[in-house]
């Protein structure tokens, strides 16, 4: 039975769905749907994935890169049951998520593999959440790729990063992973993770999503957040992205052919790559992103194209933010 407003009218209906270890991504998806929550013409249903069994934080060492291998093969997580009605139709769902190893978090590539996830997702407008570090180009084309797959609409991506140095999250990042632990180190490196200020304003999004709605229903057929600051890609790391992306494929794969998580063979091959991995970024990552800043002036066209692509569909232009942001 569908859901009406206090005048009769049919409500909207959006679905949430996000998985959070940290709950740094509840929090900026419970600010971002705020004003959709407010709105009595709008009903919220939030479903928080819940991997069977779940995954720790902080996160083991050994148990953290013992995930990567299925994680860059897209293998789903075995999640419980999710509490929405599968017969529901959405106007709009909003898919948030972390990325994992330049690819998406396992419960949500198991959330969109899912006969429950395909389903509530056909023919259905979606909007895209990343809460990540920094590096995010290669996780949103793994998802664009699984959502059309499902017969989702992709018309909206908004990314959230950390906007610290890559050397400074490059440090801090692991740390909060592996210790809990976010606050600013020695005095000298920032507080980890998404800043606050950018949490709080998470809710311009919502309100120009529940505006939106207010006028129909989306068609899927153009974005309803550009205008916004929504995505802002930075190319000087595209490729750092996709070398790591080959290195995790190959790897990874050699991983899986040694046997299940946590078998003795895997993790001795695992704890060599992780050797190799810390030096190949200590050493050659620097003096190839220090080339490429310097061949950058000769590429600037193609950058331009590269970054105009991956902001897609819903960009980074702020010609709207006045409008939706707090007053």
């Amino acid at each position: 039975m569908e859901s009406v407003d206090g005048v009769g009218r049919r409500m909207k209906k959006v679905l949430v769905v996000y998985y959070s270890q940290t709950g740094q991504l509840t929090r900026i998806v419970q600010s971002m749907m705020a004003p959709l929550v407010a709105d009595p013409s709008i009903e919220v249903v939030m479903e928080a994935l819940r991997p069977e069994p779940d995954y720790p934080f902080p996160w083991p060492l050994l148990k953290f890169f013992d995930t990567f291998p299925e994680t860059v093969a897209s293998m789903p997580a075995a999640l419980a049951e999710p509490g929405f009605d599968g017969q529901a139709r959405f106007d709009v769902i909003v898919l948030a998520y972390t990325v994992w190893f330049l690819s998406p978090s396992l419960p949500v590539t198991g959330f969109l593999q899912s006969a429950r996830g395909r389903e509530a997702l056909r023919d259905t407008p979606v909007i895209t959440v990343i809460g990540c570090r920094n590096m995010w180009l290669m996780a949103q084309e793994k998802v664009k790729g699984l959502l059309a797959a499902a017969g989702g609409r992709l018309i909206d991506n908004v990314v959230f990063v950390d906007r610290g140095s890559s050397l400074a999250t490059f440090i801090t990042t692991p740390y909060w992973m592996l210790t809990g632990k976010r606050e600013a180190l020695f005095g000298l490196l920032p507080r980890a993770g998404v800043s606050e200020e950018d949490i709080r304003g998470a809710a311009r999004f919502g309100r120009a999503i529940a505006e939106a709605l207010s006028h129909g229903v989306p068609d899927g057929s153009a974005p309803l957040l550009r205008g916004l600051e929504a995505a802002r890609a930075d190319i000087r790391l595209l490729t750092s992205e996709k070398v790591g992306a080959r290195s995790f494929k190959v790897w990874g794969s050699l991983l899986r052919a040694l046997g299940s998580p946590g078998s003795v063979p895997r993790l001795a091959v695992l704890c060599m790559y992780i050797a190799f991995l810390v030096t190949l970024i200590l050493t050659v990552v620097p003096v190839s992103m220090a080339v490429r800043a310097l061949l950058r002036p000769l590429f600037r066209k193609r950058h331009e194209a590269l970054k105009t692509y991956y902001e897609q569909p819903s960009g980074s232009d702020n010609f709207r933010m006045k409008e939706f942001q707090d007053a």
